[in-house]
């Protein structure tokens, strides 16, 4: 079965316990941190230790890659959030789709009392200063860029690629700090890391591809099928007993075979991975807020 095959998911490479000590050196320098969320995967990518991390700084929660996640579950997550009392917008950095809402959403809730307060003071023309963090692969360096409208930093669809800090002056009124992405020391919940390791979060190097594909596949076959139907054109799955009998069909639909007439299912997987992390199978969020779970 899948589930034996993945029961332990652990990755935390050397760099990101540098990181997590580079956020608490540099928390002074900043007025509030912008924390970057897959919106497919909202909560598990939050760091849990991010809350001990920032303590009390104002924070805005960032849903990344709004464009690929289901848009009404992104609804129900802003609003959970809200109703904790933690600011949220929905965006998509590559598209540049929410962007605009960033700067007013920072200037008249995230910091609108520190604003008003340097105003009476006389401060006027001290930049914003705010700190980006988020997991391996959220897409931190997509919203520096767009916020810099530039190549500032790098990109790649592979975890890890931001090693060090980096100061980026958007303008005259908003500097941001880009730290490397950071993970946590273990996966207490290992449903949280299978979802990591879906979007990519998690180097593939560590992972059986066939059982993570197949774990995905059962998830999608109960709670988006028809985009499966419209991707894969797979038919009735309803007698089939677990994800990997699925990835079976799916690679015999593509003509994934090997001598003999077996499928290839490592080709399978990684291409059914691929086109979920790229979109290519429509909009889709793998969990939902606790209080609808």
């Amino acid at each position: 079965m899948a589930e034996e095959a993945m029961r332990q998911i652990q990755w935390f490479p050397g760099h990101m316990a540098k990181t997590r000590r580079m956020i608490a050196a540099n928390l002074s320098l900043v007025d509030a941190v912008v924390e970057i969320l897959d919106a497919r995967i909202p909560q598990s990518s939050r760091n849990p230790e991010m809350d001990r991390m920032v303590g009390t700084k104002p924070r805005l929660l960032l849903l990344n890659k709004a464009d690929m996640a289901d848009s009404a579950m992104t609804a129900r997550w802003i609003a959970a959030y809200r109703a904790q009392s933690s600011l949220a917008i929905a965006v998509d950095c590559r598209s540049g789709k929410g962007i605009r809402q960033f700067a007013p959403t920072v200037q008249e809730q995230l910091l609108k009392a520190l604003l008003e307060k340097r105003r009476a003071q006389g401060m006027v023309g001290a930049p914003i200063r705010l700190m980006v963090v988020g997991i391996p692969n959220v897409g931190k360096s997509s919203f520096i860029n767009r916020m810099a409208q530039s190549k500032f930093a790098k990109v790649e669809d592979r975890p890890g690629v931001t090693r060090n800090k980096q100061w980026v002056k958007i303008g005259s009124d908003l500097e941001l700090l880009d730290m490397p992405g950071v993970l946590w020391p273990k996966f207490e919940d290992q449903s949280a890391a299978q979802r990591l390791a879906f979007t990519g979060a998690i180097h593939d190097d560590i992972m059986d591809l066939e059982a993570l594909a197949s774990l995905l596949l059962q998830y999608l076959v109960t709670t988006y099928p028809a985009a499966l139907e419209q991707r894969y054109h797979l038919g009735d799955l309803s007698a089939l007993q677990d994800g990997y009998a699925i990835l079976e069909v799916l690679g015999k639909k593509r003509g994934m075979l090997v001598s003999g007439g077996a499928v290839n299912t490592e080709r399978a997987a990684i291409m059914l991975l691929d086109e979920f992390r790229s979109g290519k199978l429509g909009r889709i969020t793998l969990e939902r807020p606790e209080q609808e779970a």
